[in-house]
């Protein structure tokens, strides 16, 4: 046996192109991150806080309202779960959530649907509120020691109910009054009028806030929504909902139930949008205005018609 060192054994060949796609996918991650995009098949759902929802928290433990604070929270939330429903049934999802003082604000691109649409999407949100302060009262007379523990929560929905009608951006009762100033006078007309009527409801919040002070009444919450609809009155269109695109391979991989929904094909794309399941794989079975079968859509083929898609175009167009 010879005593002389032994050579490294050679990288086999497998795990050079193993470290070359690794190292391909590092270059690619690093220009993603400089250009702000984000990788392909990974939609993740991301949650913000802005500055002022740290100050106004801070603000209410030093009052003795911590509780009061997070059931604000909670109900916001809820409110925008209502957004985010009728969104999916437009085909639209919700990626960011962003907590602010009192309450949450979800943005979103929702360009080329139809104003009576946009108005629905945004009084989903005071509906769920309405529902959920309707549901604590009838709570209160089924068992009335809960009281104590859902006072507050019931106050709150009906507070967020009330105040998100105001007719300022980034409220929907603002993006109500957007809609029907645009349908009457159009969008130039619509968007003048938002920021007048944005800037009048800020100075309303600051006169009461300064009355409040001349009656000893030192209410710092009338400060923080002037600050608040001065932002969204000027911060511009929302910008956060997306088309849904599922990442279905991990669920394949394990099963997915198939759903089949059979539909005329005269049916708008929206209405097709509205029976996207998730963990259920759609198939449609489309049919013309005699009954006769057509073909057959698969989810995956519903999503290219609605990348490309007026939702409001019958499936017909694109089959």
């Amino acid at each position: 046996m010879s005593d002389a060192p032994r050579l490294p054994a050679a990288r086999p060949a497998a795990a050079g192109r193993a470290a070359a796609g690794r190292a391909r996918s590092f270059r690619a991650r690093l220009r993603r991150r400089r250009k702000g995009e984000k990788a392909p098949g990974r939609e993740r759902f991301t949650v913000s806080v802005h500055p002022l929802f740290v100050l106004y928290g801070a603000y209410c433990c030093l009052r003795g309202q911590l509780f009061a604070f997070l059931a604000a929270t909670v109900c916001a939330v809820m409110h925008e779960c209502g957004h985010a429903w009728y969104a999916a049934r437009i085909g639209c999802r919700l990626r960011r959530l962003c907590l602010l003082p009192g309450g949450a604000l979800v943005q979103g691109d929702i360009e080329g649907i139809s104003l009576a649409d946009e108005v629905r999407l945004a009084l989903a949100g005071p509906a769920v509120n309405a529902v959920s302060a309707a549901l604590f009262a009838a709570l209160w007379w089924l068992a009335p020691e809960t009281y104590p523990y859902t006072e507050a929560a019931a106050l709150t929905s009906f507070s967020l109910f009330a105040v998100n009608l105001l007719p300022a951006y980034p409220l929907d009762g603002g993006r109500v009054l957007y809609c029907a100033l645009a349908r009457l006078r159009g969008e130039p007309f619509a968007q003048r009028a938002m920021r007048v009527v944005g800037v009048l409801l800020a100075l309303a919040c600051a006169a009461l806030f300064a009355l409040g002070c001349v009656w000893g009444e030192w209410n710092f919450s009338l400060l923080f929504y002037a600050s608040f609809i001065l932002g969204g009155t000027f911060g511009g269109k929302d910008c956060r909902y997306e088309r849904i695109r599922y990442d279905l391979a991990p669920r394949l991989a394990r099963g997915m139930e198939v759903r089949r929904v059979a539909l005329s094909a005269a049916c708008p794309v929206k209405k097709a949008l509205a029976y996207f399941e998730r963990g259920r794989w759609l198939e449609l079975l489309l049919f013309d205005g005699q009954g006769r079968f057509l073909c057959a859509l698969s989810q995956a083929q519903l999503y290219e018609i609605a990348e490309r898609a007026d939702i409001y175009r019958p499936l017909s167009d694109y089959i």
